[in-house]
C-alpha cells in the first residue's frame, strides 16, 4: 500500500472536497454533492466497523472483486449499489459543513480501527474481508469515483 493513499484520507480528501461548489451537479447519478459526501462517511463507517453487514456477492466471486479492488481500474459511472435505494436518501446533516466533521471522524475513525492492527479484517459487503491496506485501496477509488462524478477528475 502506498503511504500516499493514506495521507490522501489524512490530509487531503476533505481540503478537495471543500473545493467543490456545494449546488455543482454531478456528471452522473442522482445524488447531491450533501449526499455524496454522506454517503462516503456510510461507506468508511462500514470500513471501520461501525455499521456491520453481511456478504451479497457469491462467494466464488470474492476473490475476483478484490482482484478489481486493488487494480488502478476505475469503477464505472452509474456502478450499482443495493445497499443505495434508487432515489436517493434526504441529508441526515443539517449543514455541509456538518456532513464534512462527520466525514472527517468516520476516517479517523477507520484509521484508529487498524492503527494497533492493520490485518485485521472487516468484512465489505461486496469485496469480502479486508485489511487495512486493501481497504484504504478501495476507499482511495470510490473517493476518486465520487470527486470524478463532481468535477475533479485526476486527483493525487
Amino acid at each position: 500500500m502506498t503511504p500516499e493513499k493514506i495521507i490522501f484520507f489524512k490530509s487531503e480528501y476533505l481540503p478537495l472536497l471543500r473545493q467543490i461548489k456545494p449546488d455543482t451537479q454531478p456528471a452522473w447519478g442522482k445524488m447531491n454533492f450533501q449526499q455524496m459526501v454522506e454517503h462516503m462517511s456510510d461507506s468508511i463507517r462500514i470500513a471501520n466497523g461501525k455499521d456491520l453487514h453481511t456478504l451479497h456477492t457469491p462467494a466464488e466471486n470474492v476473490d475476483k472483486l478484490q482482484a478489481f479492488a486493488m487494480s488502478d481500474r476505475p469503477f464505472k459511472e452509474n456502478t450499482k449499489n443495493v445497499l443505495i435505494p434508487d432515489e436517493p436518501v434526504p441529508h441526515r446533516n443539517k449543514t455541509l459543513d456538518l456532513a464534512f466533521a462527520e466525514l472527517q471522524k468516520e476516517i479517523d475513525d477507520f484509521i484508529l480501527t487498524f492503527r494497533d492492527n492493520p490485518e485485521k479484517t472487516i468484512l465489505n459487503p461486496f469485496f469480502g474481508n479486508l485489511n487495512f491496506n486493501q481497504w484504504v485501496q478501495l476507499l482511495h477509488k470510490h473517493a476518486h469515483h465520487h470527486l470524478k462524478q463532481f468535477g475533479i477528475p485526476n486527483p493525487k
